[in-house]
């Protein structure tokens, strides 16, 4: 597959290395080493796909041309969407087949897909709550940045991969789980736009705490799902270090539980196994529906209006 990365900043740098010798051409306007500056000079003989690592104004437009050119496209996350665009896109995408895929590269973490296996399997029984914390230290990276530190802040940033998350152990193959956020706090400690918060999203007869912040100097993920039966813990992701994950068995009436540990300690496996996906998908012509894009984009307005920001 020939691939086009669009923007070269972190994560176009990244997407590079993962892609390999698939790239034929980068763009950026404002990078000396781009191949082009616009992708609309990129001639469309020349490619199969694209990879999208712009800040999120630039996307629809750029997705609006690739897919209208019968182009495969992988965009940086979040892709907000209203419900016209939502629309216009799948259109497009419908006329030729093609995959338009929104990457949320925690959908490949190990521990994460073992999450969703355990839940699959009810190990855990009724779920009762569910806590996740997602933290990192960029706060002031985001500041320094041009185009980061506006509107919802960190919601954006971290909690529509929580939101996707609720979505990849709840939802339904066929329809995403709904997101019906409540922001219980948030706060702008360092940075012109919001940089913690706190929300509660309900879950079928429970509920999800979710927790984010650019404000965690040793960059942290933690998980706790509790049961009838039991609980599911994951502390920490790959990339970050060992990543345990630990099944907890329910004894009754009461008691200390059985308990299984598994830690993993390798190299972040996410970027390749998602850029496997992404090609199989464009191989099989599956065009992995953008409607989980619009729920999360309706989660993530209605958070940025309790606050006051804009998604």
């Amino acid at each position: 597959m020939r691939a086009v990365v669009i923007g070269l900043g972190t994560q176009g740098r990244k997407r590079i290395r993962i892609a390999g010798d698939d790239v034929v051409a980068t763009v950026d306007p404002s990078v000396d080493d781009a191949t082009f500056g616009d992708i609309r000079h990129v001639p469309v003989a020349d490619y199969d796909a694209a990879l999208v690592c712009t800040p999120d104004a630039m996307k629809v437009q750029i997705i609006r041309h690739l897919l209208g050119n019968g182009k495969h496209v992988l965009v940086e996350k979040p892709l907000v969407l209203t419900v016209a665009e939502h629309s216009e896109l799948e259109a497009l995408q419908g006329a030729f087949g093609g995959a338009c895929y929104t990457a949320y590269n925690h959908r490949f973490e190990p521990h994460l897909v073992r999450v969703r296996e355990l839940l699959n399997e009810h190990r855990i029984g009724r779920i009762f709550m569910l806590s996740m914390f997602y933290g990192n230290g960029t706060a002031r990276d985001v500041r320094r940045s041009p185009w980061r530190d506006k509107g919802d802040g960190v919601i954006s940033d971290l909690a529509s991969h929580q939101f996707d998350l609720l979505d990849f152990w709840f939802g339904a193959s066929s329809e995403p789980f709904a997101l019906k956020p409540e922001v219980l706090w948030s706060e702008c400690f360092e940075n012109a736009a919001c940089d913690a918060y706190a929300m509660r999203v309900p879950l079928d007869g429970a509920f999800a705490q979710l927790e984010g912040t650019l404000l965690s100097w040793r960059n942290t993920f933690r998980l706790d799902i509790i049961g009838e039966a039991g609980s599911i813990h994951v502390e920490g992701l790959c990339k970050w270090g060992p990543s345990t994950l630990t099944i907890r068995d329910r004894v009754l009436p009461s008691g200390r539980p059985a308990e299984e540990e598994f830690v993993l300690e390798q190299a972040d496996p996410t970027w390749q196994a998602e850029y496997q996906h992404f090609t199989a998908l464009c191989l099989a012509g599956d065009g992995a529906s953008l409607r989980r894009d619009l729920v999360i984009s309706d989660a993530l307005r209605a958070a940025a209006h309790q606050i006051g920001g804009a998604a």
